[in-house]
Formats: structure tokens, C-alpha cells, sequence
């Protein structure tokens, strides 16, 4: 009713002189940081008027591409003080302005997350594949909770990978349920939660459970196309898209990324990686433990990898930004499609025209 008030001719625009009364005669009211948004943007905007809707978008906690544009292009009021220069915070609070500076590069971004966050819904994807996951090894597989390098019945079950069973479809994804070995299972829940789990909480379970499942099926249907002869099992594929989306957008921002320690963090992450890849490709060509199946293929490390540094580096380098208005992200979408379907039909037709022996199904 005020806006309108200072709009007569219902054009969806006030000048920024009148906005800026108003805020004088009602900042009050508001949220403090709100307040400063507010005013950061009466002062960014050049041509001399304020868009109603990016008004009714700080308030109801959503930010369109303008409002994010005047602020970016303002004078820099929003930063004037860091939010990590902020004293007297509960142990909850220091949590997520920790995960802000973990995953995001830019104040304005950091300041927003921080603002509006509200664990409301709680990153519940990671946290569930991993619960599963474990369950689903130990419990069921293994019948039993016990620390074991290997267990020859992870290969006797409906959920893993293997090349002769390649028609049962849900096999490309359920892969991730099934781990060779307790080191195996360890060392992707620890990367799932340390990594997966503050970027859920940053950028929401849609856009991290996207990145992971792509990784999870950009694996198995790598392992389809280039290691033809062996099952696959492990969460790596999703894993390692989501730790390289997050490494790349660390490097790409590098200047703007202010976590603790970051050099250190991504020397830990790339040796963790590095080991159990070099662990899955000596694996891969040991002779193996329970013939005539040979051992995990490592392929699908590499098709998480290409999904992480493609899709999930679209994806975590905008913090809000739809996605429908990058172009990269078209592209890369584009090329991720083609990827899926050339895999399809080269498990239709290439597995019968090459005349592969196969190992006998589990």
C-alpha cells in the first residue's frame, strides 16, 4: 500500500529519491541486514528508480538476476564489514557463517546465505544415501557389522553394476548402495559428509543430489563404454563429481575464497582422491580374490570427475542464479545428454557386435 502510494501510475517502479524516505520513515521495522540491502540498493541504481519486485523479493527471502546485478555493480555498501568480522554469535550461527566461507566466494553471497539460512529443510540427502549405504553393506551384505577389508557376497546382490546383467536399468544407480571393502565404504562416507553435506546445505538438496546423481550414472555408463568386462560398485562416481565441482570452483574463485587453510584443504581432498584412485586401478588389473569376476572398475571415478568439473562447476558457481539463464549450463547439459544416450545405445548394439566374453554373472 505505501509503494503504491509512490507509484500513482502503477508502472512497478518508484524513483530512488522516494524510495529511500520511505526506508527512512520505516527502516525500523525491518531486518537489519535487510536494511543495508535495501539501502545498498538505492544507492547502486543508476537510473534513478527501484523495481518493485526486487523489493518483494528481499523481503519474502528470493533474489532475482536485477536485484543481484544492482547490488554486484553498487558501491560496495553491503561489505563495508565483513561477516566474519561479527562478534558474539551462538555455535549454530558460527556454523553456517563457517559453511558460508567454505563454499562461497563472494561477501555479498556469504552475507545473504547467512541471512536467510534457516535449516529449514536440513541437508537430508547426503546424510540419507550415506545411512543407507552403510546399512545397506554392512547389515545386509555382510549380515553383520564387523570391520572387513573384503566380503566376497558384495558381488551376489541386485544392486551392483555388472556387464551381464546391464538390461536391469536401476543397476546404473543402485551401484552406489554396494563397496568392495569397509576402506572402500569409509573413505566415500567421509568425503560424502565433509564435502557433500555444507554444499547441500548451501545450494539445497536439488542441485546437490542432481550433481551426484549425474555423477552416479555418467560412472557406471563410463565403465559401460570403456571397461566393458567389469561390475562397478561404490558411490565414487557421485562422490568425486560433487568434491570436483567443489575444488573447481575453489580454484576458479580462488582470490574470493576466504576459508581457513584452503591450500591445505585441497592438498588433503586431492591426496584422498588420489589414493583411492590409484587404490581402484591397482585393484582393477590385481588378479582377483573370487574368479572368474574380476575386481571394481575404476572408470567411474573418472566419469564423477568429468561431471564435477563440467555441470557441477555451472552449478555451484552461482549461488541462486537460475540455472536456465547460463548458457554454459545449456551446453553442458547438452553435451551430458548426448553423453547418456551414445552410452544407451552402445549397450544395445556394441556388447553383440564386438562378441565380448563377459564374466559369468555373480
Amino acid at each position: 500500500l505505501l509503494l503504491s502510494q509512490f507509484d500513482p501510475d502503477n508502472t512497478g517502479y518508484i524513483s530512488t529519491e522516494k524510495f529511500r524516505s520511505l526506508l527512512q520513515r520505516h527502516g525500523s521495522e525491518l531486518d537489519p541486514h535487510k536494511l543495508e540491502v535495501l539501502l545498498a540498493l538505492a544507492d547502486s541504481n543508476s537510473e534513478g528508480r527501484i523495481c518493485y519486485q526486487d523489493f518483494v523479493n528481499l523481503m519474502s527471502n528470493k533474489r532475482s538476476n536485477s536485484f543481484r546485478q544492482a547490488i554486484l555493480q553498487g558501491n560496495r555498501r553491503l561489505c563495508s564489514k565483513a561477516l566474519l568480522e561479527e562478534t558474539g554469535l551462538s555455535l549454530s550461527q558460527r556454523l553456517i557463517r563457517h559453511v558460508a566461507y567454505e563454499t562461497l566466494p563472494r561477501e555479498i553471497d556469504r552475507k545473504w546465505y547467512y541471512d536467510s539460512y534457516t535449516c529449514c529443510p536440513p541437508p537430508w540427502f547426503m546424510i540419507t544415501i550415506t545411512i543407507v549405504a552403510f546399512f545397506l553393506y554392512n547389515g545386509v551384505v555382510l549380515d553383520r557389522f564387523v570391520l572387513q577389508v573384503s566380503h566376497p557376497l558384495y558381488l551376489k546382490n541386485a544392486l551392483l553394476y555388472h556387464p551381464q546383467l546391464r538390461a536391469q536399468a536401476w543397476r546404473y544407480l543402485t551401484y552406489i548402495f554396494m563397496h568392495a571393502g569397509i576402506e572402500h565404504l569409509g573413505l566415500n562416507v567421509v568425503l560424502q559428509l565433509l564435502v557433500g553435506v555444507p554444499l547441500e546445505m548451501v545450494h539445497g538438496a536439488a542441485r546437490i543430489s542432481f550433481v551426484y546423481v549425474a555423477g552416479v550414472v555418467a560412472g557406471s555408463l563410463a565403465v559401460s563404454v570403456a571397461d566393458m568386462r567389469a561390475p562397478v560398485v561404490g558411490s565414487s562416481g557421485g562422490v568425486y563429481a560433487l568434491v570436483s565441482a567443489h575444488l573447481a570452483n575453489i580454484v576458479m574463485n580462488w582470490s574470493g575464497m576466504k576459508c581457513q587453510f584452503k591450500l591445505l584443504r585441497m592438498a588433503v581432498a586431492l591426496i584422498c582422491m588420489s589414493f583411492e584412485f590409484g587404490r581402484a586401478v591397482w585393484l582393477r588389473f590385481h588378479p582377483s580374490a573370487y574368479p572368474p569376476c574380476p575386481h571394481p572398475s575404476f572408470m567411474a571415478h573418472l566419469g564423477g570427475v568429468m561431471v564435477g568439473i563440467t555441470l557441477g562447476v555451472i552449478i555451484l558457481r552461482n549461488y541462486e542464479q537460475r540455472l536456465q539463464d547460463q548458457t554454459l549450463w545449456w551446453i553442458f547439459l547438452s553435451i551430458y545428454i548426448i553423453f547418456v544416450l551414445f552410452a544407451i545405445f552402445w549397450n544395445i548394439f556394441a556388447y553383440s557386435l564386438l562378441d565380448l566374453k563377459l564374466p559369468p554373472p555373480p
